[in-house]
């Protein structure tokens, strides 16, 4: 079922035109604070005053309209001042009140909430949907209307003389719709897709998934899959057991957010519990710790010092639980924890290697047959959940699944296994220890623990089917794959960074992100100005303004699949290097050492290569410009040969020629 704006509380008032003029201000005002559910500030009192006004004024002409006020923008956590609803538009209006400008942060936020309609409304997105910003001191008459081919206009700046003539702009002509109902405009549904960043926000603020997550049959229910996890940690602390459940997903498909949910509700209503969620991805929980800390310094007025301090007990570095317990023998006070990316766990070796070098001469143990072993301190009961990507190993020593098996079957056979079952399959399974620990080792099957459809691009589900036949070599199944997505996503590829990095702030509208991503073992890059060993720091990449030339937006400092899994954004430049080319159809792998590439035979950095690739290519919501360089004849570590071969297998595989 999906999520209605009626369940939503969509607006705090609703009616149309003519109720609302025949209304008195006061009894408007009492509805707006009735629904307020927070104390009614002097200032936000006479804004509603303010905007009763304007808005009476202007709709005394404009009596076929519907208004609502404080229209809720549920994926952003906020509400639109105003939307009125006239000639078969949707108008969104937000007033800045004793403003005599328009600053920039305005106007992106109303050109987001109605991109926000546009994309997540269903009754909304054939609609054609207007932003609107009103200064109310402004005297600016209102602009001429430009249309985005998604009937998205740019947003319209004005004072309260200017409104009268924007409410009565006709749809354009490619919208084919003279009224809108609005009954069924209301019940229409909300399909929102956040990002992980708007995702840990929200469910830190105690929203319910439900209320951030999409919901259509085309989308695997992650309230199913949390639903199935409670189940089994009830069962656990019932009958005293131990247990570990695996939840697997292609790339996108809301593991971390299936995770995040789980810590968070675990820990608002089960507070003996003390939830944990736990990534070895550092620039993940740098980026989300910071977002949450600023998120409720803005909102609480919490000193940002406190903020992060808070924060850290909710999303912790598996490192660093790791070396807390590593010298002490007591017992974790968490009883669920949730480990974000466990294919990226040591093994044995790799861990044993780390902690000589830290004077931990002792140390024998995979990490998962560690951090397992910590957890079993817990003479009742606890519940491990593991969540495990699919063809996301990038770096040496990292075991994938085999390591976690392999501790479960040799040091802990009391422990109920649980995993989706889709563990079988070749992404999560690719070696043959894998597979032969899947034979030998007691595990409960539960389709609900395998979320199948990639929810990162709301625009092109099946993204990862097509990033998967590209690097599978399978140029005509990719073409297809592309060509079912049609227009809703697109795949540019050229041969000029300059055009890529146009392209980018072309396609970008409001807050909407983008940057540059590159294989951290893309060196030959460096001609080109992207410098993949200059190390970003993620939490500002991610979340700085595009005034920071630190940031994203800037186009200068790149991203490696390193800085970037787990996370996304709106619009990405996926930069190409030679150490995956594509020559005499098939893939060859390289590494840049010293001065020369050198060929890499080693299977496993073979896939870690493919692996870093899938990464990059699966990490924009909305659509992708790869930049494939020219090469230079002169330059025998760029000839021309090591990347003609790759643009031409891009276009082969229905990528749109930028030039």
């Amino acid at each position: 079922m999906n999520l209605t704006f009626k369940d939503m509380h969509d607006s705090y008032y609703s009616a149309p035109a003519s109720n609302f003029l025949s209304s008195s201000d006061e009894s408007v005002l009492g509805e707006l604070a009735r629904s307020h559910h927070h104390a009614l500030e002097h200032e936000q009192r006479s804004a509603w005053i303010k905007q009763i006004e304007i808005l009476k004024r202007v709709l005394a002409s404009a009596r076929d309209s519907h208004v609502f006020f404080e229209f809720s923008i549920p994926r952003m956590g906020k509400r639109a001042d105003a939307v009125v609803l006239r000639n078969g538009v949707v108008f969104v209006v937000e007033f800045k009140v004793n403003a005599e400008s328009f600053d920039r942060a305005a106007i992106e936020q109303v050109h987001d909430y109605a991109l926000d309609l546009k994309n997540f409304h269903l009754g909304s997105q054939t609609l054609p949907v207007i932003p609107v910003l009103v200064a109310t001191r402004a005297q600016a008459p209102s602009t001429q209307t430009r249309w985005a081919a998604d009937l998205v206009a740019t947003p319209i700046l004005t004072g309260p003389k200017g409104l009268a003539d924007v409410l009565a702009l006709k749809r354009p002509l490619a919208a084919s719709q003279d009224n809108i109902d609005v009954s069924a405009w209301r019940a229409s549904g909300y399909r929102p897709t956040p990002t992980i960043i708007e995702a840990a926000e929200a469910l830190y603020r105690s929203h319910a998934v439900d209320e951030i997550s999409r919901s259509d049959a085309g989308a695997k229910n992650l309230q199913a899959t949390a639903g199935r996890i409670a189940e089994v940690i009830e069962v656990s602390k019932r009958d005293r057991l131990k247990s570990i459940c695996f939840i697997t997903g292609v790339p996108g498909a809301g593991k971390t957010l299936a995770g995040l949910n789980i810590a968070a509700t675990r820990a608002e209503r089960h507070e003996d519990e003390h939830a944990v969620f736990l990534s070895g991805n550092g620039p993940l929980v740098d980026v989300l710790r910071e977002a949450l800390a600023r998120d409720q310094n803005r909102r609480e007025s919490i000193a940002l010092g406190e903020a992060r301090r808070r924060v850290r007990t909710f999303i912790q570095n598996i490192h660093h639980f790791r070396d807390y317990y590593l010298n002490r023998s007591e017992v974790p006070f968490e009883k669920v924890v949730v480990f974000d990316e466990a294919q990226r766990a040591w093994t044995a070796s790799q861990a044993t290697k780390f902690m000589q070098a830290r004077g931990h001469d002792g140390f024998d143990k995979s990490e998962p047959e560690f951090l397992i072993s910590v957890m079993d301190r817990h003479t009742d009961w606890c519940t491990v959940i593991c969540l495990i990507g699919g063809g996301q190993e990038i770096n040496t020593g990292e075991a994938g699944l085999v390591e976690w098996l392999t501790a479960l079957k040799k040091k802990f056979p009391a422990w109920r296994v649980h995993a989706s079952s889709l563990l079988e399959d070749r992404h999560y399974t690719a070696s043959p220890e894998a597979k032969a620990m899947l034979e030998e080792t007691c595990i409960a099957k539960h389709p609900d623990l395998h979320l199948s459809v990639s929810m990162r691009s709301f625009r092109a589900e099946q993204l990862s089917t097509f990033v998967g036949q590209v690097l599978d070599g399978d140029a005509p199944g990719a073409r297809d794959s592309l060509a079912a997505i049609g227009n809703r996503y697109p795949i540019v590829v050229s041969r000029d960074l300059a055009r890529v990095r146009d392209w980018l702030r072309n396609k970008a509208r409001g807050s909407e992100r983008f940057g540059l991503v590159a294989s951290s073992g893309g060196y030959r890059l460096r001609p080109a100005g992207i410098h993949v060993k200059a190390k970003i720091e993620p939490a500002t990449w991610f979340l700085n303004d595009r005034f920071d030339v630190r940031s994203s937006y800037y186009l200068e400092e790149v991203a490696t699949q390193f800085d970037i899994q787990g996370l996304e954004l709106d619009w990405t430049g996926v930069c190409w290097d030679a150490d995956l080319r594509w020559i005499d159809n098939i893939w060859q792998f390289h590494a840049f050492k010293g001065t020369k590439w050198q060929q890499v035979r080693d299977e496993t950095k073979r896939l870690y290569l493919l692996n870093a690739y899938r990464v990059l290519l699966t990490r924009a919501r909305q659509g992708m410009a790869i930049f494939v360089p020219e090469g230079n004849q002169d330059d025998p570590t760029r000839p021309s040969a090591f990347y003609d071969g790759t643009y031409e297998f891009l276009l082969r595989c229905g990528a749109t020629d930028l030039g």
